[in-house]
């Protein structure tokens, strides 16, 4: 068709599918140019085929019908929508053994499609004369119109965005019961998420819960260790920071890296605790000293262990990886020794013969060096006060670590000695002045470490002396063969040999040089490294060891082991044996 409109020419064609398309010629470009075009998208009839809706502003815009699925799904993906829909599952309508009748699913929003037929029921019984009716595919009830019904394919079916009426498709049982499933997988899931949001809640509550609480358990040790720096003279000021820098560890941590503190996994026992080894979850081996509960003096000895060895860090001392303060429970983790202790080595004649004259040398200079940092080098000043074998760990390649800090005590930068009411430590390694008057110091250190030397060059333990008949302790004995010129007879027989024997007999000399009576007659640690390291040098004629300590000790001492020996009350019994 062809006319002519104010000097406009226009050009209307229906094309063989039936779209009507508007044309019109454009003076300025002196050509034809498209105008209208309809109908377009869904207004195309059936355009999407039977059993499927049609909705403008998808990609694509036909989708089956819940219940049904494409008859060809070549043609459906090249984008021919026209064969349309085929049910998934056939009508119960003439299965009499189903246990499932037919039901129907709500369509909102839709366009009428071709062909209803009208029925005279009202609108409750709209739905029955449908299920009635085998040939029955959908229904549509309205007020005016009344109840209509398709028999047959639904063609030309759209979805509307705002208006439409609400259509009925009949469906299969089953089919229904698929989409209640979906719904109550929706419903579950949505319980379920709420569910878990809730638990993730509590938990976050619970671990703020917990934060507060080892904040609480925190400042109460900080407040006890204040307590204990006021009380006893030696302390300094704690920085309640540094603590909190300190790996806090949870019970169940420790717990189960030590299998629940079983016996198998305990590495020794003392008057504070125990000691256990541990691994723990990325693999790393620990060693747990747990206080015990019933220890009253223990807390102290804990508090004063977290406090001195935070602070410290030497290669020959043993590093404290954190701890742990939880109800009743205090524990300190510390790196695991896999070498034992050097008391345990000293007194297993198996281990013994591994100690060389070399490896002893060495463990010698590494305590020297652990102990010359405790009194000098490290930013405080500190007096350790139970040095002995036991305290001596061996890492994997013997060498020697300083632990056990429970008894330490810190010096202010003006103090070189101070007293106590309270002696602790353990009787044959404690220095006369501080077993007898309270009054400790560096050379009370050094005190120890000449019994820990003379310990190592003979191979012996100073304990097994306590059964001897003529009353000597490891001191006493060294002292007399020194006096009787025979010092090589306290020599261990493995280490003895000629190509050492000069250097086995000064380190019995400077021995001798540290346990000595008077205090101020003792050599300094850094005095003890120079006469270690120097060979040639004149060294002093050691004055006879103070006294003899005697007591009874169990024949053997666990590793990390640390013995209640010494008297934890106001007065200390020592028996003194005159020179």
């Amino acid at each position: 068709m062809f006319f002519g409109y104010n000097q406009s020419m226009y050009h209307f064609l229906l094309d063989t599918e039936g779209h009507a398309m508007e044309k019109y010629w454009s003076k300025v470009n002196q050509e034809w140019s498209s105008g209208l075009m309809f109908p377009i998208n869904c207004d195309i009839y059936a355009k999407c085929g039977q059993f499927s809706s049609c909705k403008s502003g998808l990609d694509p815009p036909c989708k089956c019908i819940k219940g049904f699925e494409p008859r060809s799904y070549e043609e459906w993906s090249r984008g021919n929508w026209t064969q349309g829909c085929v049910r998934k599952t056939p009508l119960q309508c003439h299965s009499n053994g189903s246990r499932e009748g037919d039901g129907f699913l709500r369509l909102k929003k839709m366009k009428v499609p071709k062909n209803p037929q009208r029925s005279e029921v009202n609108e409750q019984d709209c739905p029955g004369s449908c299920l009635r009716n085998c040939s029955c595919t959908a229904y549509f009830y309205d007020t005016g119109l009344g109840c209509l019904l398709w028999s047959g394919d639904l063609i030309d079916m759209q979805e509307f965005l705002t208006s439409g009426v609400t259509l009925h498709i009949r469906l299969a049982g089953s089919e229904l019961k698929t989409s209640s499933n979906r719904s109550l997988v929706i419903v579950i899931t949505m319980v379920g998420c709420a569910f878990l949001v809730t638990v993730i809640v509590l938990l976050a509550l619970r671990k703020v819960a917990k934060r507060r609480e080892k904040n609480r358990n925190a400042r109460l040790l900080f407040e006890r260790m204040e307590a204990l720096n006021s009380n006893e003279s030696g302390a300094i000021a704690v920085n309640q920071n540094k603590l909190k820098e300190l790996p806090l560890f949870e019970y169940q941590v420790l717990a189960a890296a030590t299998e629940n503190f079983a016996v198998t996994n305990k590495l020794g026992e003392g008057g504070f605790g125990s000691v256990y080894k541990g691994k723990l979850r990325e693999g790393q081996e620990i060693a747990v000293k747990r206080l015990s509960q019933t220890s009253g003096q223990g807390l102290e000895e804990f508090v004063n262990e977290v406090v001195v060895i935070s602070k410290l860090q030497h290669r020959n001392l043993v590093r404290l990886l954190g701890f742990c303060i939880e109800g009743e429970e205090r524990m300190l983790v510390y790196e695991f020794m896999p070498g034992n202790s050097l008391d345990a080595c000293l007194s297993d004649p198996v281990e013994q013969r591994l100690l060389d004259w070399k490896t002893r040398f060495n463990i010698i200079d590494g305590i020297c060096r652990g102990l010359m940092y405790l009194h000098r080098d490290s930013r405080l000043r500190i007096i350790h006060r139970d040095l002995k074998g036991s305290n001596i760990l061996l890492d994997e390649n013997l060498n020697p670590k300083i632990s056990d800090f429970g008894l330490a005590r810190i010096f202010r930068g003006n103090e070189d000695e101070a007293s106590t009411l309270r002696v602790v430590g353990t009787y044959g390694y404690m220095a006369p002045e501080y077993a007898l008057g309270g009054l400790f110091s560096e050379k009370s250190d050094v005190f120890s470490l000449g019994v820990i030397l003379l310990e190592i060059v003979s191979g012996r333990r100073n304990s097994s002396f306590n059964n001897d008949d003529q009353n000597l302790n490891l001191s006493a004995y060294a002292w007399k063969l020194w006096n009787d010129g025979e010092a090589t007879t306290l020599v261990d027989p493995v280490i003895l040999e000629e190509c050492f024997e000069n250097q086995i007999r000064r380190c019995v000399h400077i021995g001798l040089l540290c346990v000595q009576d008077h205090a101020n007659d003792r050599p300094s640690v850094s005095t003890v490294i120079w006469m270690l390291s120097t060979e040639n040098s004149n060294l002093p004629e050691p004055k006879q060891p103070a006294f003899i300590a005697r007591r009874v000790s169990p024949d053997a001492e666990s590793p990390w082991e640390s013995e209640q020996r010494a008297s934890i009350n106001n007065v200390s019994i020592t028996e003194i044996i005159g020179r």
